[in-house]
Parts: C-alpha cells; sequence; structure tokens
C-alpha cells in the first residue's frame, strides 16, 4: 500500500487534473481496486507538503554549521585532481592549513544550501507528462533521480554565484591560495590551480541530491517522517 501511495504521488507530479482520473484509475486496476482511494485534490496537496518537507528537510541538514563538514556522506574533500598539492604542502609541514582549507569549502558548501530549497520546488513542479511516466515506471527513488538527469544543468547554472558569494564569505581563498602557491613553487611539478567555484558548487549539489534521496525514502518507508494528516492518509 505504501509502494501504491507513492506511485500515486510519484505520477500526479507530471499530471493535470485532466489526466489525472485515468492515471488513478490505471494505478489503482494494479491493486485490484475499482475506486480511487485519494482524491484529485488530497493527492495533489499531498505531494507539495512531501515535496516542502523533503526539500525543506534536506537543505536544513546541509546548511546548518557543520552539515556537509561533519557529515561524513557529503563532506566535500580536497579537489581529487589536486591530490598532489595536498600530499605535497602536507609533506612541507603545511597540514593545518589543508584542514583549514577543507573546512571552508564545506563551510561555503553549508552556506549556499540555504538558498537551494525553492530551486528544487521550482525544479519538481515543472514536471511533464513524459517525465511523470518516466518516475511512474522507475525504481523507489525515480523522483531523485529525475532532478538529477533534468535539472542539475540549471541548478548548476543558478546556484554558482551563491556558491562565489560564500566563498568570498568564509575565506576559502585565505586558505588555498598560499596552499596552491606553495605547491606550484615545486621545482618541475605541473602548474595547477583547479576551480574551486565549480567543484564546491557540483558537491554541494550531489550532497543535497544524496539528502532528499534520503528524504524520499524517509517518507515513503517511516510514517513518523509524515508529518501531517494528509501526508498519512496518502503514504498509509
Amino acid at each position: 500500500m505504501k509502494k501504491l501511495a507513492f506511485i500515486i504521488l510519484a505520477t500526479t507530479i507530471a499530471f493535470g487534473c485532466a489526466e489525472m482520473t485515468q492515471v488513478l484509475e490505471e494505478v489503482n486496476s494494479m491493486s485490484g481496486t475499482t475506486t480511487p482511494s485519494l482524491t484529485n485534490d488530497e493527492v495533489i496537496k499531498g505531494l507539495k507538503q512531501a515535496l516542502e518537507v523533503g526539500t525543506n528537510n534536506s537543505t536544513a541538514l546541509t546548511s546548518k554549521l557543520d552539515g556537509y563538514y561533519k557529515n561524513p556522506e557529503i563532506f566535500i574533500p580536497f579537489p581529487p585532481e589536486a591530490i598532489k598539492v595536498k600530499e605535497k604542502v602536507t609533506a612541507l609541514g603545511m597540514a593545518s592549513q589543508v584542514e583549514k582549507f577543507e573546512m571552508t569549502i564545506n563551510r561555503a558548501a553549508e552556506t549556499a544550501a540555504k538558498e537551494a530549497a525553492p530551486i528544487f520546488v521550482n525544479a519538481i513542479t515543472s514536471m511533464t507528462i513524459a517525465d511523470g511516466f518516466a518516475i511512474l515506471r522507475g525504481g523507489e527513488n525515480a523522483a531523485t533521480q529525475y532532478l538529477i538527469d533534468k535539472t542539475s544543468a540549471q541548478l548548476k547554472t543558478k546556484f554558482n554565484p551563491v556558491v562565489k558569494n560564500a566563498i568570498e564569505q568564509v575565506e576559502v581563498t585565505k586558505y588555498w591560495n598560499p596552499i596552491i602557491s606553495t605547491y606550484n613553487k615545486i621545482p618541475l611539478v605541473e602548474k595547477m590551480n583547479p576551480d574551486l567555484e565549480d567543484y564546491i558548487t557540483t558537491k554541494a549539489m550531489d550532497g543535497l541530491f544524496l539528502m532528499i534521496s534520503k528524504e524520499e525514502k524517509n517518507i515513503r518507508q517511516n510514517p513518523a517522517a509524515r508529518v501531517t494528516e494528509l501526508l498519512k492518509k496518502v503514504f498509509a
């Protein structure tokens, strides 16, 4: 029944009222019932509530102090393409600077995450009928996967300037510049200077998508996560 309710919700993301009756009848036929257990209005309102709960919870978790930095699931490490930089400067006695740099890039992601909720809500509510069918026939994280596949480019465009401002606020370059400057002075090394804005933006988005996926699963499987009477009814 939980799976059935989520199928109804996921399909509702994309279908307007004119299409809803047909879809509900199709879904109900899968369960052997002949009449919808939920009205169109309840499904639509339930969807909006589920989206609000999921995105708000995700952004609240990531945007708080240490939301990224002390969460091993979404912690943003030293840029992988510059791992040689980390190794070299650590060996030169800059371990403290490396640690502070990693802290500040996570702080930048935490600051940027405060702006994410409305972006995700807008993206989800723009789903098409075709997208709805894909979600209906998809796996347990189909809604989250849709966001990854369909909205990453748009989100990145909107998110990047937020990250840029966050980088300035938490003084990422204060710790990065001495590290990369020291490394690039080492004889015979390949000079590098990764795009920190792009790196932090991408990793911050990845962390948010992961948290939304966890919230999606939680609402579907955990009765305690259904914080309104309508959510309880929809996911009963």
